[in-house]
């Protein structure tokens, strides 16, 4: 098993958890910064500037680039974002021998709009639903595709805002196909408006994570804000003991997000805007 983190002291702290573990002498594992990724990115990305350059757009961005650098041809990669909660004792789905298993989420969140029109312009196909809290995959990646999207996405003048990665996601997911993991086992925490309404009226955020069903959960994504509400109840202990979550579960297929179906979405969104929504209902934890 290989570990993938940022900084040396990451490094360290990985290092020393994994440690301390039952299972650390029985398994072959490393863990790696990304200044050792760095020197491996010269090598083997070597023909593919683009992809280089990309990759030192933005620290989450490196999910898509620094996993290929670790693992040799056909082996299984597993990529998780850091605000990730795992609430019971669990395994992961089986890795496709082709394709990729991401989470679903109900909305569209791919931005900045102008690197989702740009991959519509390059005739592009996106994934609609697409949530990056997990991903597995294996190392087939046809990386001269790779290098093409990135390119036509914008190349050197994509924006550097993590929200990238996902439209990086959604279109592998039309290029190579797979599914999405089952969302009764992989949830994606969803900002609904029951829920800011409630924190407007002073509940707190560790509370509202009681009404969130985590009992056959295997993996919730804790995303936005609710990062630190997850936080803040593992130290007060608010969560149910942990149960066992064995059972694999089947992928959904993907579903695409056609560009009338964004375009219309961008226009209730802007409506919604316009209105004073997101003034009205923005509320802290």
């Amino acid at each position: 098993m290989v570990l993938i983190t940022d900084t040396e002291l990451d490094k360290e702290e990985i290092f020393n958890a994994v440690s301390s573990t039952e299972v650390s002498g029985r398994h072959a594992w490393s863990v790696h910064s990304q200044a050792e990724a760095d020197e491996r990115a010269q090598t083997v990305l070597a023909p593919y500037p683009n992809l280089r350059s990309f990759r030192l757009g933005h620290p989450c961005w490196r999910k898509l680039t620094d996993p290929i650098l670790f693992s040799n041809a056909g082996e299984e990669m597993i990529i998780l974002d850091p605000d990730l909660y795992f609430p019971n004792y669990f395994a992961f789905e089986q890795t496709p021998r082709v394709g990729v298993l991401l989470m679903w989420q109900p909305p569209s969140c791919l931005l900045p709009h102008e690197v989702v029109m740009s991959a519509y312009g390059a005739s592009i196909r996106l994934a609609h639903h697409v949530d990056i809290g997990v991903a597995q995959l294996r190392n087939d990646l046809d990386l001269d595709w790779f290098d093409w999207l990135i390119v036509n996405l914008g190349g050197r003048d994509i924006p550097r805002v993590m929200h990238v990665e996902a439209i990086v996601w959604a279109a592998l997911a039309m290029r190579v196909g797979g599914g999405y993991l089952d969302p009764n086992y992989w949830y994606c925490w969803r900002y609904r408006q029951w829920k800011r309404v409630a924190l407007l009226l002073g509940m707190s955020g560790v509370r509202l994570l009681k009404f969130e069903r985590l009992g056959p959960v295997k993996c919730f994504h804790a995303s936005g804000v609710a990062k630190w509400w997850v936080e803040e109840a593992c130290r007060r202990q608010s969560f149910h003991m942990p149960r066992s979550v064995v059972r694999p579960s089947v992928p959904i297929p993907f579903e695409e997000l056609t560009l009338a179906e964004y375009e219309s979405d961008q226009r209730l969104k802007r409506l919604i805007r316009k209105l004073g929504y997101y003034k009205i209902m923005s509320a802290r934890a």
